[in-house]
């Protein structure tokens, strides 16, 4: 496996660091491990004014300096760690460095929660999605690595064609989650109790029964987790079932929260814009979740 961690010495990228510094199974399988710093560039004129050699010095010392901490940090917990820099705007020049190295996975720190919904991710992770098809695995930097190796692994699924990427990503890249991890398959189905219907003197009354409801949130559930399951099943993975009720950004955090210590979710990314929503579960999830959340896109 190969894992790009872009660098740029905040708390944020040492989410990050930590995360990867604490998955033994993953290092006892000799992962790649590259560590990218990108400089922001000098403008024209003061490069112009001090010469290009001070400047190619300036960012040569930038670079090591923040990248000098997360690389000791890797290497002593036993991994091999390639180190390099770029100079540019930071989501182009992840998101190239991904697909020039064929990385199998970005893992980033993120400041968390914004004002605005297109702003729950930070504008770096944005435009990196924005840019690449490469899985992102998303960290806050309030939140503490999970601690062990064993993790447990959340994997989302709606039936479509995301859900079962993130399915097959979690298939081939168990080492990332722990020789013990243990994996649950959740689903959302609506929430038909709060269906209403006039009676014969125009006072609502409740359309369907709890058995009705029961009955028609289990042929949600086993209709949108079949093809994940089968998946599952056909590598040898074993996973439970999760069926949650209600909001699906809302009821996945909140899930997250209490019981996992991963969340993966495949998503179809951002368009053409940078502001574009992820799809309305992702950008919900993306907004509320605390849990270490893994995108998934084509992989």
């Amino acid at each position: 496996m190969k894992i790009l961690v872009p660098i740029d010495g905040s708390k944020y990228s040492d989410a990050a660091v930590a995360f990867i510094a604490a998955r033994t199974t993953l290092i006892g399988s000799e992962p790649e491990i590259l560590v990218l710093n990108v400089q922001v560039s000098i403008p024209a004129r003061a490069a112009r004014a001090v010469g290009m050699e001070t400047v190619k010095a300036y960012y040569d010392e930038e670079a090591e300096r923040t990248l000098k901490p997360s690389v000791e940090t890797l290497r002593n917990a036993g991994l091999t760690v390639s180190s390099c820099h770029t100079v540019g705007h930071p989501g182009e020049q992840i998101a190239a460095v991904a697909e020039r190295e064929k990385v199998d996975l970005i893992a980033m720190g993120s400041h968390g929660h914004g004002a605005l919904r297109g702003l729950v991710l930070g504008s770096t992770i944005r435009n990196v999605l924005a840019r690449t098809r490469k899985p992102v695995l998303v960290l806050r930097a309030r939140t503490t690595a999970p601690a062990g190796d064993a993790l447990r692994v959340g994997v989302a699924v709606d039936g479509s064609e995301y859900g079962q990427q993130a399915v097959r990503y979690v298939v081939k890249h168990r080492d990332l989650f722990g020789a013990n991890a243990r994996f649950t398959l959740i689903h959302v189905v609506p929430d038909f109790a709060g269906a209403v219907m006039p009676d014969m003197a125009g006072i609502a009354m409740p359309a369907f029964t709890e058995v009705e409801i029961k009955a028609m949130q289990d042929k949600a559930f086993n209709t949108a987790t079949e093809a994940a399951r089968k998946l599952l099943v056909d590598a040898g993975v074993k996973a439970d079932d999760v069926c949650l009720a209600g909001n699906a950004g809302d009821e996945l955090s909140a899930h997250a929260k209490k019981h996992l210590d991963a969340l993966v979710l495949g998503t179809h990314g951002f368009g053409a814009f940078t502001s574009a929503a992820l799809g309305s579960v992702a950008t919900r999830v993306a907004a509320h979740c605390e849990t270490p959340l893994l995108l998934i896109r084509d992989v």
